[in-house]
């Protein structure tokens, strides 16, 4: 940022509510933000400026949780008054300041368009602007869960007020949330699943999930692609949903794995070259065993080894969370092949 955008904006935050107002007039100040739609000023709840300086940074940052967009007031004037060059943008926020109109004009400041909402490009913003999840909401859920050992890598993040919208008429609302991206082979962000957490506590009807209707959800490009945790060499466990994995990686850490999020996903995800053998983490239902023959024929196929891994209950969480870790351990031995209980097992 050139030192007259720098000033510009310095400027602007000093008087960020009198901005918001005046750019962003179908919001409504909440506490210490303005709460809006998105930079374009459409009513809802998705934008958030934060209107005073505080430990969470300083005054005229937004973010919007629906697309990962994020920026500062003069964003806000470029794109709320639908703006192209840099000069303008900084004319207007001259106007507004009551300034001496420049002499000079400045070069075209870079503005990233938003990114359309549920797309890549708004999983790997969202992504990016979520934190490590270790001492946050998301360790306290998935130790809650028996899950007290987290192998995850840097696949899971935490974002403090992640956007959740009922449907496409009901108003937006925060909550913190699980995130974990979903990638394809290359290791390229493909997507990104998030989890609502409920910040009064655990119980054991939601398990600590948000209460609200779909405290899951997944965007962006998920067929054939996986959230994945560990670098696959020539053996690799899979299953549906995250916890299930993340309880097998407790009991087999250095195994690699991947959630593909859904039945119908863990059945068409692709799956990497040199691949010898493919564990299946199957759930104890009729769509987990349509899973395990589908995927095994797909194995079968191209070569590689399928082996099934079977829960006692529901699935390996509800395992791990009832029967503990060591029983969770004697059950895989038992269906693990001997070379690799020796590799990772015993590793």
């Amino acid at each position: 940022m050139s030192s007259d955008a720098s000033e510009l904006a310095r400027r602007l935050a000093r008087e960020a509510e009198a901005v918001c107002r005046h750019y962003l007039s179908r919001g409504k100040r909440a506490g210490r933000y303005w709460v809006v739609g998105d930079v374009h000023n459409t009513p809802g709840r998705s934008l958030f400026v934060r209107l005073q300086e505080s430990s969470k940074g300083p005054a005229g940052k937004w973010s919007d949780a629906a697309t990962g967009e994020h920026g500062d007031l003069l964003d806000i004037i470029q794109e709320s008054m639908r703006l192209r060059h840099f000069h303008e943008v900084a004319e207007e926020a001259r106007r507004f300041l009551k300034l001496p109109r420049s002499e000079q004009q400045p070069a075209p400041k870079s503005v990233r368009s938003p990114a359309p909402i549920g797309s890549q490009e708004a999983a790997r913003r969202l992504f990016a602007m979520s934190s490590s999840i270790e001492g946050t909401l998301a360790e306290t859920y998935l130790q809650r869960r028996g899950i007290t050992r987290i192998h995850h890598g840097d696949s899971l993040r935490f974002h403090p007020r992640c956007y959740y919208r009922p449907d496409e008429h009901s108003p937006t609302e925060t909550w913190p949330a699980m995130i974990a991206p979903v990638t394809d082979l290359d290791g390229q962000i493909t997507g990104a699943h998030r989890t609502w957490l409920d910040p009064d506590g655990f119980d054991d009807v939601r398990l600590g999930k948000a209460p609200i209707d779909t405290p899951r959800r997944a965007m962006g490009c998920l067929l054939g692609n996986a959230v994945r945790f560990g670098v696959v060499d020539d053996v690799l466990a899979v299953g549906e949903g995250i916890e299930t994995i993340l309880s097998l990686r407790y009991a087999l850490p250095t195994l690699p794995m991947a959630a593909a999020l859904s039945a119908n996903h863990l059945a068409a995800m692709l799956l990497p070259a040199g691949l010898r053998r493919l564990y299946i983490a199957r759930d104890d239902d009729a769509a987990g065993r349509a899973v395990q023959e589908s995927l095994t024929r797909r194995a079968e196929a191209i070569g590689v080894e399928a082996i099934p891994l079977s829960p006692r209950l529901g699935d390996f969480n509800e395992d791990l969370h009832i029967f503990g870790l060591e029983a969770l351990r004697a059950a895989l031995r038992l269906q693990f092949v001997p070379e690799d209980v020796v590799r990772f097992l015993h590793s």
